[in-house]
């Protein structure tokens, strides 16, 4: 195994889908970070929807993550909301129109053509592999170096399931059937039982 090669393939995979994502985005006015803030928001659930978990979950600074937002919200892909409860939280509701956006450009072409060659073509990757292979990797990084999970709901220690519903144990909230399939910024992983 060499670490170096590995990180140069993941490196180049990556710059090739970027390339392309900027090619596509250029017409909209918008940079691929913007559209990973906007992919960020459409995975994550209720409570993760704040700048503060963007800024988390993409690794950027608050400004940067701050000018993108606003970027996002004058062209009309999202909308700010301020939470009912505490009104220094603000929410980040994705509009119909960056659904839209997102459907047409995720995932990339050039991965779901390169995926659907090897499941009968002559590339000869495991994409189920692949995909095992890169969430182990992604767990690996994000455990070694404490970076939060950022997992699905139902995968959570806090997540409870009560009489016909869920409910989340850290903020004693209901959950609905959406709800416990998007990401959460507080997701803590499930120990193991002994």
């Amino acid at each position: 195994m060499n670490i170096n090669i590995i990180q140069q393939l993941l490196d180049r995979i990556s710059n090739l889908i970027r390339a392309e994502m900027r090619t596509e985005l250029i017409g909209h006015g918008l940079q691929p970070v913007q559209f990973d803030a906007l992919y960020y928001l459409s995975i994550c659930n209720r409570f993760s929807n704040t700048p503060k978990a963007v800024t988390e979950f993409l690794g950027l600074t608050k400004g940067t993550v701050s000018q993108t937002i606003k970027v996002l919200e004058t062209k009309g892909y999202v909308e700010k909301l301020a939470d009912s409860n505490d009104k220094r939280i603000t929410h980040l509701i994705m509009t119909e129109k960056g659904r839209d956006l997102l459907g047409a450009y995720f995932p990339s072409t050039i991965l779901l053509d390169a995926c659907s060659d090897s499941e009968g073509g002559s590339t000869a990757f495991d994409a189920a592999l692949l995909q095992q292979q890169l969430t182990l990797l992604l767990a690996s990084i994000q455990k070694q170096h404490r970076y939060r999970s950022f997992g699905v709901c139902k995968c959570c220690k806090y997540h409870q399931h009560v009489n016909d519903g869920y409910v989340c144990g850290l903020t004693q909230l209901p959950l609905t059937a959406d709800d416990i399939t998007l990401i959460c910024v507080e997701h803590q992983t499930l120990t193991k039982q002994k």
